[in-house]
């Protein structure tokens, strides 16, 4: 199984999560702008919304993850299978 490194998972999922947060900031900017205002008591807490953000990046993660390997395990039979088919035509 090959599983993508540390790194290189990282390196897609930061620029993700910066450009998502960024584009929220702007929308929550926007709806302030406008007059509308809610009180903090039925606001959910900044660290609530960031927790459900990340536990949703892992879960898409953890697919994206389970997708590549599924699709390297399957690379990787066809090209044994072809190998043992092109060895098996050379003896017979």
């Amino acid at each position: 199984m090959a599983w993508p490194s540390v790194w290189s998972v990282m390196r897609v999922a930061i620029p993700v999560l910066s450009v998502v947060g960024l584009l929220s900031l702007r929308l929550v900017g926007a709806s302030q702008d406008s007059g509308s205002v809610i009180p903090a008591e039925s606001r959910p807490c900044v660290d609530c919304h960031a927790f459900e953000f990340m536990q949703r990046a892992l879960q898409d993660l953890k697919k994206t993850a389970y997708n590549l390997d599924t699709r390297t395990e399957t690379l990787l039979l066809r090209a044994e299978k072809r190998g043992l088919c092109d060895c098996f035509h050379a003896v017979h």
